[in-house]
């Protein structure tokens, strides 16, 4: 089957082509950064009247790239849920509208679950059972994974989500939008040694996290050392960073090494924008590697939403035989728990 994939869940639309025998076979992705940066964040209004810019050319243009005419299409997947209401249905309704037009299956996809399955396109996919952290600006979650739509929540952040405070903490920086990055990039010219900040919820059982507390700290911090413009120092910065990401990565650690010995696993799975932190990823290869577990995810690209994973998660559900009715949907808060497993064929949800 060659799978059409939309995302458009918040401030990237992307579009992709998967096979499920050749794999994929094109893609495209158009980000809203420098849209959203001058605010400071995702303007909701703004990002759903870019996707409708921009969705239909995209499409065309992954068309062109793979080759194929709209009869070469044999089901569409689209991103339904969580994410922004408005952004979600222009992406339900391109997908539903040409899936009406070809006379193909379409399928919603949990936005998760995509990034979930994210590193599954890579030419050595994680084998089933894993534990997987879901790290990104909206979820922090810790997910047991048994099969394709079989997921146990493990623990899950109370309040922001890891990316969530990383760009709250670059916002007390006066850094631009998107904070992720920007915190990576002047954390390495910090002091590692300066400051100490705290690692939330790890001194108690469990396996939820809380980042709010960390952020209190670090406003504080900003605050005692600031100058006549509001700012610490240069160094000073860039050394509350370097703690600040310190402390993220250190619980994020924590957490999963916990996890994993919990449900008596060997295998991580880390998806999510917060995934391709390279201190996260090189952190937790030296902390599960001493007991002989490992990390795997997918290639930086694949990290943020993107359309392969869309397109993928979608394909695998269609080959089961499952797709949705005409009825236009879109699902803001969606707890992925309440996914169905994979249906044998000819069955539908």
């Amino acid at each position: 089957m060659r799978i059409l994939g939309l995302e458009t869940s918040c401030d990237e639309t992307g579009v992709a082509i998967y096979d499920t025998e050749q794999g994929l076979l094109a893609e495209a992705l158009y980000s809203q950064v420098e849209v959203h940066a001058e605010y400071g964040g995702v303007v909701p209004e703004l990002a759903s009247r870019d996707h409708v810019r921009k969705a239909l050319p995209l499409i065309q243009q992954v068309m062109d790239e793979a080759g194929l005419t709209a009869d070469q299409i044999d089901g569409i997947a689209y991103t339904s849920g969580p994410g922004l209401v408005g952004a979600l249905m222009v992406g339900a309704a391109v997908g539903r509208s040409l899936a009406y037009a070809w006379q193909v299956p379409a399928v919603g996809v949990h936005h998760m679950e995509g990034h979930l399955l994210a590193p599954m396109l890579e030419a050595n996919p994680p084998a089933f059972p894993f534990v997987a952290l879901l790290v990104s600006g909206g979820h922090t979650q810790l997910v047991r994974v048994d099969a394709i739509g079989e997921y146990k929540l493990l623990g899950e952040s109370l309040d922001d989500a890891a990316g969530e405070a990383f760009d709250k903490a670059a916002k007390m920086l006066d850094l631009d939008y998107p904070g992720g990055p920007r915190i990576a990039e002047l954390a390495k010219r910090g002091d590692k040694t300066r400051f100490k900040f705290p690692r939330p919820m790890t001194d108690r059982p469990g396996l939820d996290f809380s980042f709010s507390g960390l952020k209190t700290f670090t406003l504080n911090t900003v605050a005692k050392f600031a100058e006549a413009d509001g700012l610490p120092d240069d160094q000073t910065c860039a050394d509350i960073a370097c703690a600040f990401e310190e402390a993220v990565v250190a619980t994020l650690v924590i957490k999963c090494r916990r996890a994993l010995q919990q449900e008596d696993l060997k295998t991580l799975v880390i998806a999510g924008g917060v995934s391709a932190n390279a201190r996260l990823r090189e952190d937790l290869e030296a902390a599960l590697g001493k007991f002989d577990a490992k990390v795997r995810y997918a290639r930086p690209e694949y990290c943020t939403d993107n359309g392969a994973m869309i397109a993928y998660a979608g394909a695998q559900r269609l080959v089961a035989g499952q797709s949705d009715g005409l009825a236009l949907t879109v699902t803001p808060r969606w707890d992925m728990e309440t996914l169905p497993p994979l249906l044998s064929h000819g069955d539908k949800i």
